[in-house]
């Protein structure tokens, strides 16, 4: 049962401690799942035993300013299609602006980010080297992201189609 992955961040931590193997982190909005996320996320399991998805929270994505209206799928609902995914292992919805106290708190061994991002822009990557873990850069998928999905779902607004 994939919603048995979404937990709260005590019993993330609890996972956490439970399992032999080396744990990767990753974390983001995933407001509407995507190729781009697809890949970042079969890539960061790919790099350890299991998986943690952090997702921003509601309040965090507005605090964000992503957009007026974002998120456009609810944190719940967000965290729900993650945790269906095979490659993930957890699912952990947060409320601050970042995840560097959920890093910390779950001290996993991996880091994994897009690779947009440079190792010193990466909140946790010094948390994560600090206790001789490792950080770990993605290519991005071209094209795909969510800003630009919405963008052009906005330009085929009155199109008729509901997809």
């Amino acid at each position: 049962m994939t919603n048995a992955k979404v937990r709260s961040q005590a019993d993330a931590i609890r996972w956490r401690h439970a399992q032999s193997g080396l744990v990767v982190f990753t974390n983001g909005v995933f407001d509407l799942l995507h190729p781009g996320h697809v890949a970042l996320l079969e890539q960061a399991r790919a790099n350890g035993t299991a998986l943690v998805v952090g997702v921003n929270s509601d309040a965090s994505v507005r605090r964000l300013a992503k957009g007026p209206d974002r998120p456009l799928v609810p944190a719940g609902d967000r965290a729900r299609v993650l945790a269906a995914l095979q490659s993930v292992d957890c699912v952990v919805v947060f409320d601050d602006e970042t995840p560097l106290a959920l890093i910390t708190a779950l001290k996993p061994d991996v880091l994994v980010k897009g690779a947009d991002y440079d190792v010193a822009q990466i909140v946790g990557a010094k948390e994560v080297e600090s206790w001789n873990g490792r950080v770990v850069r993605v290519p991005l998928v071209p094209n795909q992201s969510t800003t630009n999905l919405i963008k052009r779902l906005r330009s085929a607004e009155g199109g008729g189609a509901d997809g």
